[in-house]
């Protein structure tokens, strides 16, 4: 299966929500150019206020966790379905991707949460995920998607 996943993730805490830290924040990039490489390829960014938002990159050349994707070939066509994940907003009902080959998708949602015990501060989360079916070029992510899922929430 020729997939290209990259996941860009960008955390923070109340401290970076407002002026002067939301600009850090706010100027992390949703998208990145591919490294060279052959497909599978699975292109991992996460970026966190701790770090002050400078990107941490990992890639492997091997199939993405399908758990963490919900891909399912259909035919030569790419069927994927972001798994509900964790934190708030709860989303059940999520919407299924067909892709073709040569086709891509960005998908972008976000969540907050605490400690496990519910004691702690609240986190905040930012995820971009682009999902292509075959070989592309390094610099597709930067462009313009040809499909698009926001499932942006408002965050207290």
């Amino acid at each position: 299966m020729d997939v290209i996943v990259q996941r860009v993730r960008t955390t923070w805490s109340k401290r970076s929500r407002g002026f002067p830290r939301a600009t850090a924040r706010n100027a992390a990039p949703t998208a990145f150019a591919l490294p060279s490489g052959h497909t599978p390829l699975f292109h991992d960014v996460t970026m966190g206020e701790e770090d002050d938002f400078e990107p941490r990159v990992s890639a492997m050349c091997e199939a993405p966790p399908r758990h963490e994707f919900g891909f399912r070939l259909v035919g030569s066509a790419l069927r994927v379905r972001l798994p509900n994940g964790f934190g708030v907003p709860v989303r059940s009902h999520r919407p299924v991707v067909l892709l073709q080959p040569g086709e891509w998708v960005r998908w972008q949602l976000n969540n907050r949460w605490s400690s496990a015990t519910g004691m702690g501060d609240w986190r905040y989360t930012l995820t971009t995920v682009s999902i292509a079916l075959g070989p592309m070029p390094s610099e597709t992510f930067l462009g313009e998607a040809p499909h698009v899922i926001d499932e942006k929430a408002v965050l207290r």
